[in-house]
């Protein structure tokens, strides 16, 4: 039992690590399509939940958020919109409340539990074809966080964000949704599967 402790916690923290590279450095990104950019900050977190399980994966997501709230307070990649991610900065008449907190963390916990959900759900249904599953939980879990932040963008700061963007908050969606939702779903229904995979067999030889 001891040993299982010990080997969960080192697990977790190796994934943590990474997540910190995908938060705090430029490896966090890649291109897309031409100048659009799919943001890697999800995958630890999937990955996470369909190793170590659901509740590993939600905690994973709340760690994504804690680092994320970091960036977004003293390294805002974008400072025009690093008020709907943290309470702590504000743009003119615009500033981040307890909304903010709520878009920072609740979606990023939010893709751990439904990724290791959707796993969990489809693996009783049949443990066959279990990459394909993978990816669908993985895909989904992305896309949780996606819809999760643009859900509370518009529930806290609808008026705010469109006076920015100029544009009415369905079109913000539709918009983000085709150009980082969709290219970061497919990278996690990829890459989470091809690491996941391996990594179950290890633990299961150990």
């Amino acid at each position: 039992m001891k040993d299982k402790k010990v080997q969960f916690i080192t697990q977790f923290a190796a994934l943590i690590a990474v997540e910190a590279i995908f938060c705090f450095t430029p490896l966090g990104s890649l291109p897309a399509f031409g100048p659009i950019v799919a943001t890697l900050m999800m995958i630890p977190v999937i990955i996470t939940s369909l190793v170590l399980g659901m509740a590993a994966g939600a905690a994973m997501g709340a760690v994504a958020g804690l680092f994320s709230f970091m960036v977004w307070t003293f390294t805002p990649p974008s400072p025009i919109t690093a008020f709907l991610f943290t309470p702590f900065y504000y743009l003119g008449e615009y500033s981040g409340n307890f909304g903010s907190l709520v878009i920072c963390f609740v979606p990023r916990i939010l893709a751990g539990a439904v990724a290791a959900v959707v796993y969990n759900a489809c693996m009783r249904i049949s443990d066959k074809n279990e990459v394909f599953k993978m990816a669908a939980a993985s895909a989904l879990g992305s896309l949780a966080n996606t819809f999760g932040v643009m859900g509370g963008i518009w529930m806290f700061f609808a008026e705010q964000y469109s006076a920015l963007a100029g544009r009415s908050m369905p079109a913000i969606i539709a918009f983000t949704v085709l150009t980082s939702g969709i290219p970061e779903a497919v990278v996690a229904a990829v890459l989470c599967p091809a690491v996941s995979k391996p990594l179950r067999i290890l633990i299961r030889k150990n």
